[in-house]
């Protein structure tokens, strides 16, 4: 699979085209086994993926664990491997039977913020221990816009250039899904990459050009495009959603354009939603989540087909 360069202050890293977005390893919206899990993480080595990401917030902790063993074995130097600081898992008490936020795990940890110098260490330390490594190549600022601590982008972004300093980490930046907060970074800090999420596709524009224009000749990653599913089969169902939500006649009707225009010229809806991001420079990987090994024998085989070229009867 084809590669894309990010340059760090320590070097170059090389993210495959797709990545490979480990929420689902965490039981988001319906548990896996093990086993799976492990077929999961074989199928995208062996599809060429070779850029990882994951995080503590995805399954409290049990993402990371269920990469970490999927990868164990594997020649550190040939994968990239992102997580992401902000959120740190704590005991809850009282306990409850599930997780609360999407993921089907049991709810005996929570998440409690924390952007500041020491909970960033320890978010990033706790993160190591899951994952059974010594080191991971890029540490994101998770989520700081959402979050109730009052400078979170500022106090996890400057906790991570010293991390960044003392070569515990070769590339940091932020992980978002708000264009301005993703802009806002790196305009005001040297960091080495942004993550944004759900906000340059084939049915949004919020803010992206901002962002490219504020990365200069940094790269950024995208994930989220396929708008949460309304843009990841061949045909759109009426029941699609549309950023977690029932997406409604206007977006429906866009969307269902997009696929038969697709079908026009020998493409699909999902080749096109994939293709139309890393048709920009700035963009160094897109990050597909993927759950089981057929989701990724599908994604990787988007890359394979021959490149679209009637993007100019398409309603962007």
């Amino acid at each position: 699979m084809h590669t894309r360069e990010i340059r760090a202050q320590s070097g170059s890293l090389d993210l495959t085209e797709i990545g490979f977005g480990a929420a689902g390893l965490g039981n988001l919206y319906q548990a896996i086994d093990d086993e799976a899990a492990q077929a999961t993480v074989d199928a995208a080595w062996d599809g060429g993926i070779r850029y990882f990401d994951t995080a503590p917030h995805y399954g409290l902790g049990l993402s990371e664990r269920r990469l970490g063993t999927g990868l164990a074995g594997r020649p550190r130097d040939e994968y990239v491997l992102s997580t992401k600081v902000g959120r740190l898992l704590v005991p809850r008490l009282p306990t409850a039977a599930v997780d609360d936020e999407m993921f089907d795990v049991p709810g005996d940890l929570t998440r409690e913020w924390g952007y500041d110098r020491d909970s960033v260490r320890r978010s990033l330390d706790s993160s190591l221990v899951r994952l059974g490594m010594d080191h991971v190549d890029i540490a994101l600022v998770h989520d700081p816009d959402v979050s109730d601590v009052p400078d979170a982008l500022d106090q996890g972004v400057r906790a991570l250039l010293e991390l960044r300093e003392a070569g515990v980490v070769r590339a940091v930046g932020v992980g978002t899904n708000d264009a301005a907060t993703a802009a806002v970074a790196l305009e005001r800090y040297d960091i080495d990459t942004v993550m944004l999420a759900g906000r340059y596709t084939l049915l949004r524009n919020d803010g992206f050009d901002r962002v490219a224009a504020a990365a200069g000749d940094r790269r950024v990653v995208l994930a989220g495009v396929f708008n949460s599913g309304i843009l990841a089969r061949e045909t759109v169902p009426t029941d699609a959603t549309f950023d977690y939500f029932p997406a409604d006649p206007q977006v429906l009707e866009r969307a269902r354009a997009m696929a038969q225009t697709a079908a026009a010229h020998g493409a699909t809806l999902p080749q096109l939603a994939v293709e139309h991001p890393l048709r920009r420079p700035e963009v160094a990987s897109v990050v597909l989540g993927m759950q089981t090994a057929a989701e990724v024998t599908a994604n990787v085989a988007l890359r394979d087909r021959p490149p679209f070229t009637a993007w100019d009867q398409l309603e962007l």
